[in-house]
């Protein structure tokens, strides 16, 4: 074997090959006089010539001769390690952390300003003209109580009740929690304690956190009757904000799309199409006035796709910034928390009620969030990625000109970026990889096959594909995504924002970087809500969201509300 090809391949096997030799310090075994003959092994040259060629890679023959009965020896192995019980909540014994060695992170004390309202809220005629209210707008009228939680909560819930079977977007209904957690909630309001903005404010959650004795279905039929005896850390911190649990809302099975066991989850902009996922209730009932407020996650665009889709804010944080404990894992290294509001600011309100460490998620560090809703732009260095913008055609590019000139009208000076250029896509086999991971029992014993979805781009396909990929290749991909943390950092050290069509290239790269990023309404077309992103950079997340929180306001995308359902 040369020097270059042993190269390639010692990581792989050396640690097969030092079990098998001496240097653990064994006497080398001698097989019995009587030892029957040695059995055939169970992985033959053709099929190692085979496997390698999946993999693109090509050997001489006596050099698969010597792999062979290495090759043979890890399956035994592997057979071995799939013994081991891995309960689907345990992490890898490794970490993510987007932020690069030696990078000065946000420090001091933490600064949060909301906007400064003058005029004393008043109750409205009816309770129901509050179902498209802000949280922030439902959190001053409970706390001026002009209204009550309890109210509020049987007007979502009366609500849900009329309109979730359209939108599919309801798994559970937690309606006696919600209404012993309002009363709770008007009794502490009532004797002067206030725990926050979000006291007594109803909201929903995706289906993938643990809520101690409701259903976590994820939305996938091996999981319908799966129960947690206790709470995901981000259901606590809402609890300890005084928020109220209405419901568990839909999600695409083990976090993919709209499709879940029950159906499709459908955007209340037309009921003929999906909201997209996998935060596919959150944003479908956010939209319709169903909930104050609602809890996703994303991994590639799950906050951010539904939101577009239903015309809602949406905050994607830092990698790191929300605990995951208690939640549906699917990629260690990519997985975050987020909400799904009505504006900006309520996205604000939410992470600020749920950030920080909490001794369970070893990836969140104790960073502050600053957010100051009064503070001008006009200093900012805010870019906007004008090869993307350029690109657009048709009604979409008239659109996201409009967004430019809009944003100018709001204070925003305007400078155009350059996002790296590395072809994210390869990269992607770090998610496919980590999710095939963590589904693993469910692809082998076969439970896999009960999800509704069985297409070559469903998750049962794509956890059996990723039985192919090299570990060799994942972590050439994790390296890779070094470099592309490197490119985003010193990028995002000349700027404050950038600003991006949605679904463009700065999706991918600020999901594999960490970067937070904003999505807020920008138009229609085709009668359909449209969105434009806004990234800031690391535990920075106040800044893009004082942006997108200017641009909304100096439009009025966020105040059209689809009208079945008005």
């Amino acid at each position: 074997m040369d020097r270059r090809t042993l190269l390639r391949v010692l990581p792989a096997i050396a640690p097969l090959i030092a079990a098998e030799s001496g240097l653990h310090a064994q006497e080398p075994r001698r097989a019995p006089a009587d030892q029957p003959p040695a059995q055939l092994p169970r992985i033959n040259k053709e099929q190692l010539e085979h496997a390698l060629a999946l993999l693109g890679l090509e050997f001489p023959a006596e050099q698969r001769d010597i792999m062979l009965p290495v090759v043979n020896r890890a399956l035994g192995n592997y057979e071995d390690l799939r013994k081991i019980a891995v309960p689907l909540d345990t992490e890898p014994a490794f970490r993510f952390f987007p932020a690069l060695p030696g990078k000065k992170l946000p420090g001091g004390r933490a600064q949060f300003v909301p906007t400064r309202v003058r005029r004393a809220p008043k109750r409205p005629a009816s309770i129901e003209e509050l179902a498209f209210s802000s949280a922030g707008e439902l959190g001053r009228l409970l706390r001026a109580r002009q209204v009550t939680s309890v109210e509020l909560t049987k007007m979502y819930l009366e609500r849900l009740n009329r309109h979730s079977e359209k939108l599919l977007c309801v798994v559970t209904l937690t309606d006696k929690l919600a209404l012993e957690q309002a009363e709770r909630a008007d009794s502490e309001i009532k004797r002067g304690k206030h725990r926050g903005p979000l006291h007594g404010v109803p909201f929903g959650a995706k289906d993938l956190f643990a809520t101690k004795g409701v259903p976590a279905t994820w939305g996938a039929e091996p999981f319908q009757n799966q129960i947690f005896d206790y709470d995901a850390t981000v259901i606590e911190r809402m609890d300890k904000a005084g928020a109220v649990l209405l419901a568990k809302l839909s999600m695409g099975a083990l976090a993919q799309g709209g499709l879940w066991f029950r159906g499709m989850t459908k955007t209340p902009w037309n009921l003929e199409q999906t909201s997209s996922g996998s935060s596919a209730g959150s944003a479908s009932a956010t939209a319709a006035g169903l909930v104050g407020f609602s809890l996703g996650t994303e991994t590639l665009g799950s906050i951010i796709s539904p939101s577009t889709r239903c015309g809602t804010a949406g905050l994607r944080p830092t990698y790191g910034r929300i605990s995951r404990y208690g939640a549906m894992g699917l990629s260690w290294t990519m997985d975050k928390i987020g909400p799904i509001c009505r504006t900006v600011e309520d996205c604000a309100l939410v992470l600020n009620a749920a950030y920080g460490p909490d001794q369970r998620d070893g990836t969140v560090l104790d960073v502050p969030f600053n957010f100051n809703a009064q503070s001008p732009i006009g200093k900012l260095k805010i870019g906007y990625t004008k090869a993307d913008f350029d690109r657009q055609e048709g009604d979409r590019k008239k659109m996201y000109d409009q967004v430019l000139v809009d944003l100018k009208r709001a204070g925003a000076n305007l400078e155009p970026v350059e996002l790296p250029a590395m072809q994210t896509q390869a990269l992607l086999i770090l998610l496919t990889a980590e999710a095939a991971t963590a589904f693993d029992d469910i692809t082998r014993d076969g439970r896999v096959t009960q999800l509704r979805g069985q297409a070559a781009n469903d998750w049962p396909n794509t956890f059996r594909s990723a039985r192919v990929i090299p570990a060799v290749e994942y972590i050439r991909a994790q390296r890779a995504r070094t470099l592309l943390m490197q490119q985003m950092d010193e990028l995002m050290s000349k700027w404050d924002v950038i600003v991006s069509p949605t679904f463009g290239s700065s999706l991918s790269i600020t999901n594999l970087t960490g970067h937070p990023q904003v999505v807020t309404p920008c138009g229609f077309i085709d009668k359909m809500p449209q969105s434009v992103l806004f990234a800031g950079r690391l535990y920075e997340e106040g800044t893009p969201l004082r942006v997108a929180m200017a641009y909304e306001q100096s439009t009025d995308w966020h105040t059209m509300h689809p009208p079945l359902f008005v």
